[in-house]
């Protein structure tokens, strides 16, 4: 598999080296990688293209590293069914950069881009309704961001004297701020099934008997 995709690799770049920045095969997996400019036209080639025929999208995702000038790597995942091979595609793109939507070639990434604005507030150039599907209206942020909170910005619920929703800033009180990084076996006073086998005979059966 490892040969095949290495000629493969090879044959992307040799009829689309106006488009392959690089590429490496690496545990088992083909991965190639492109400028923003570059990917219609380069997943229209994958798509039609008789020794390639990736007909099938199946995931766009992304990686934020917020210490990189280029903080965002957005990255394509498509199947051969003719020719049973898998790519990755990635572009790496900065916070304000926009990038090509793929929906002309790939119907189906309609979705799969709304999902990456979002979760990282990445923008897709033509793409037809960029709105939020996974968040609330009103949603502050987006939560697959490096910098964004765990408890995120603001909490919802339902209020009975208003008779409605309610948006409100997240307040933790610092008793809520205490964590605990005690491992759930450490300190456990009870015994668990099977314990008593680890006891000498007679013993009374303890917790550290049965280490």
């Amino acid at each position: 598999m490892s040969e095949a995709l290495t000629e493969l690799g090879q044959y992307l770049e040799s009829r689309r080296n106006d488009c392959v920045l690089g590429w490496e095969v690496a545990q088992g997996e083909l991965t190639v990688h492109l400028s923003p400019s570059s990917l219609v036209a380069f997943v229209d080639f994958l798509r039609h293209d008789p020794t390639c025929r990736f007909s099938s999208l199946v995931d766009i995702t992304a990686v934020d590293y917020p210490q990189r000038p280029t903080r965002f790597e957005v990255v394509y995942h498509f199947l051969s069914m003719y020719q049973n091979h898998r790519i990755r595609l990635k572009i790496d793109v900065r916070e304000q950069d926009m990038v090509p939507s793929i929906i002309s070639v790939h119907p189906s990434a309609n979705w799969f881009e709304r999902e990456v604005f979002d979760m990282f507030g990445i923008l897709f150039s033509g793409h037809p309704d960029l709105r939020r599907i996974l968040t609330d209206y009103g949603f502050r942020g987006h939560p697959l961001r490096k910098d964004f909170p765990t408890t995120g910005y603001t909490e919802v619920r339902y209020d009975e004297v208003q008779k409605r929703v309610v948006y409100e800033p997240v307040s933790l009180v610092q008793e809520y701020r205490q964590f605990d990084f005690m491992s759930p076996w450490e300190g456990a006073t009870y015994i668990l099934p099977g314990d008593d086998k680890a006891a000498p005979p007679g013993a009374p059966v303890t917790k550290e008997a049965a280490k």
